[in-house]
């Protein structure tokens, strides 16, 4: 799943389309003010998206007051950073426009960051669903039809006369994701659920998220509890990608693990758990504290007595005009079991010992410099010899560099780089360049529609990988290895959709 973000970003032909919007839907009597504001896009300029801090607060909350009061902001209601889950129903339910909350959807702002910290409440009446109009549910759908084309070199085919070639795959045609039916809310005041199914086609459905979070509790901003499965407190969020193509639509880093190792982990994979997250009443400072089963977001006790663990730690610095700097740091470790009970010479589910650990440490930020969000992370990473399939520890570095410049609220260039560089292979007679992997895509996201009842980004995206030795971690292409483990295989992907939620 993505979620919702649009960046403010001001400019005259903005600014023209929301009075328009906002006139238009008053002269036809359809909508009241404030829901014309909101539908026009017209808190995009007063609020934070990333860059206001308190200094902006005052005129955010006239704002509002003027639109209906409904929300009954506090002066202590300041801007902060966070990626959280968004989806229209929260717009709909305080009567704001997406970019309230939102960068560029999915991305989300310094005000969404606190929103979600906050568990999804504004702290007015309308935080709990009793208060709520009944009509009201908390759900958004959304899926992304469109075209795509992808190519990837030294794929091994059968050359007819029961050996093997190596040729390049070119595939391409009209196609559709699976479909997220998003769910997030309030059960009560400072209770918070998530739920999450996806829908593929031929796949069935699946449980994407599945969470209760106690918020606040002892009245404490420090003290919040989630429960079930969910993403990781991850600055730079997988599951908000600005990215949607088969090669651009996750982080490689996040997903990697050196040929022939047997670790099952992603750090961009929704876990099952419960995490301890505390924040700073603007939620600058914010940290959090998971326990994971180590099954990676598997439903079930597959891996026995095995425990993961997660810890974050950001602060936030108001740039002045700038905008909203963030810095993080983070680390994961877990372990896997070697050894499993078996039952016919087949393993038995749960049944794992002699656990061995790896673990994932690094850093990350989140800055402005005015209408570009610039977005660096870097990891250092190992796995034990046992998983590994080798005689000493796999080790790997690896990075990225991740570019948006938002020349309008309506529209958003990305530009992504990533590199990920072996240290240590487990097996030293292996090509130490086995499994390296560089990344690039470049993108653009051109949103027509963004208000409380729909929102629709036009998405075109160009992205390359070259992965040594290995088939690409997309999985385009036929899946085996190249005949050499120093072949580079390259893939490209390209996509042009429509990327929509309502």
């Amino acid at each position: 799943m993505i979620d919702w973000s649009v960046k403010r970003r001001g400019g005259c032909r903005w600014v023209w389309s929301s009075v328009l919007v906002f006139c238009g839907a008053l002269s036809v009597g359809l909508v009241s003010p404030a829901a014309a504001i909101a539908a026009s896009g017209g808190y995009a300029n007063m609020t934070a998206a990333g860059r206001s801090g308190n200094r902006d607060h005052a005129k955010w909350e006239a704002y509002v007051r003027a639109a209906g009061g409904v929300l009954h902001a506090t002066a202590r209601f300041t801007l902060a950073a966070h990626k959280a889950a968004g989806i229209p129903a929260f717009a709909r339910k305080y009567n704001l426009a997406c970019s309230a909350c939102h960068t560029g959807w999915p991305e989300l702002n310094g005000f969404g960051q606190r929103f979600k910290d906050r568990g999804y409440q504004l702290g007015n009446d309308r935080d709990s669903p009793i208060w709520v109009n009944p009509s009201y549910i908390p759900l958004a759908i959304r899926t992304t039809p469109g075209w795509r084309l992808e190519r990837t070199t030294h794929q091994p085919v059968d050359d007819g006369v029961g050996g093997t070639v190596e040729k390049t795959i070119t595939q391409s045609g009209f196609d559709i994701s699976g479909a997220d039916i998003l769910m997030l809310g309030t059960l009560y005041k400072n209770i918070t659920f998530g739920f999450v199914p996806t829908v593929a086609d031929g796949e069935g459905v699946g449980i994407e998220a599945a969470f209760v979070r106690f918020d606040n509790l002892l009245k404490s901003r420090w003290a919040n509890l989630k429960i079930g499965k969910f993403e990781m407190d991850n600055m730079l969020s997988e599951k908000r990608g600005m990215m949607l193509s088969s090669n651009g639509a996750f982080y490689q880093s996040y997903h990697f693990v050196p040929v022939g190792d047997a670790t099952t982990f992603g750090l961009g994979d929704n876990q099952i758990g419960a995490e301890w997250l505390g924040h700073s009443d603007n939620s600058y400072t914010r940290f959090s504290v998971a326990v994971l089963g180590g099954t990676d977001g598997t439903p079930g006790l597959l891996e026995g007595k095995s425990y993961d663990g997660m810890i974050t730690a950001s602060q936030a610095f108001d740039g002045g005009s700038l905008g909203l700097e963030r810095i993080g740091v983070f680390g994961y470790t877990g372990r896997r079991p070697t050894v499993f009970e078996t039952s016919g010479g087949a393993p038995i589910p749960g049944t794992g010992t002699s656990n061995k650990s790896f673990y994932r440490i690094g850093t990350v930020g989140d800055l402005f410099l005015g209408k570009l969000e610039i977005l660096p992370f870097f990891m250092h990473a190992s796995d034990r010899k046992d998983l590994a399939g080798g005689t000493r520890d796999a080790t790997w570095n690896s990075g990225i560099l991740e570019l948006h410049y938002y020349v309008s609220p309506q529209l958003v260039f990305t530009q992504r780089s990533e590199i990920i560089r072996m240290s240590n292979q487990s097996d030293p007679a292996t090509p130490k360049t086995l499994g390296n992997i560089d990344a690039l895509t470049f993108g653009y996201r051109l949103y027509p529609i963004m208000f409380s009842r729909a929102g629709l980004a036009m998405v075109g995206e160009l992205s390359f990988t070259k992965t040594i030795g290995t088939v690409p971690l997309s999985g385009v292409g036929v899946g085996i290895p190249p005949a050499s483990n120093r072949t580079a295989v390259r893939s490209t992907s390209l996509l042009l959709a429509l990327d929509f939620a309502f």
